[in-house]
């Protein structure tokens, strides 16, 4: 197995235990040298935290693991494309790669919407790749919203 594919099995991983919570299933693995560093699945829930967003919880233990705000040489695998506040996020911490699975036509601001990192002001754009197990990482997310809906 490609170390992307085994990457972006673990994310999710992160992203169906997120679900069974009642978050909204999303998950992300932070890979430095080769091996993941950390992991997490959403949580604005649990935490009411509206920016615990899984991109960004992985984010803050690498940074509190290294005990430095700068991940250089690290890559983000995340089961949907970034929101504007991650994608930004992730530009500040001088991500390397973003390898994400499902696209966000709606919500997403890499690819979709904003396209932060093609602006301006973006100090710092990650290489992307887009597409990575699309499909479970969709099926996941329209399942979890599927079972939220009432019935017609």
């Amino acid at each position: 197995m490609p170390p992307t594919n085994q990457f972006m099995r673990m994310a999710l991983e992160e992203a169906k235990a997120a679900g069974e919570r009642g978050e909204i299933p999303v998950g992300a693995v932070l890979v430095l040298d080769g091996r993941p560093l950390a992991r997490a699945g959403n949580r604005t829930r649990e935490l009411n935290d509206i920016t615990a967003h899984a991109e960004i919880l992985v984010l803050r233990e690498a940074a509190r693991l290294l005990g430095n705000e700068r991940l250089n040489g690290a890559d983000l695998h995340v089961t949907l494309e970034p929101c504007t506040m991650c994608a930004a996020a992730i530009s500040f911490a001088r991500i390397r790669r973003l390898y994400y699975g499902a696209e966000d036509a709606k919500g997403g601001a890499v690819d979709n919407g904003v396209r932060f990192y093609t602006r301006p002001t973006c100090h710092h754009a990650p290489d992307v790749y887009s597409g990575f197990r699309a499909e479970e990482a969709s099926a996941l997310l329209k399942n979890f919203f599927a079972g939220r809906r009432p019935e017609e």
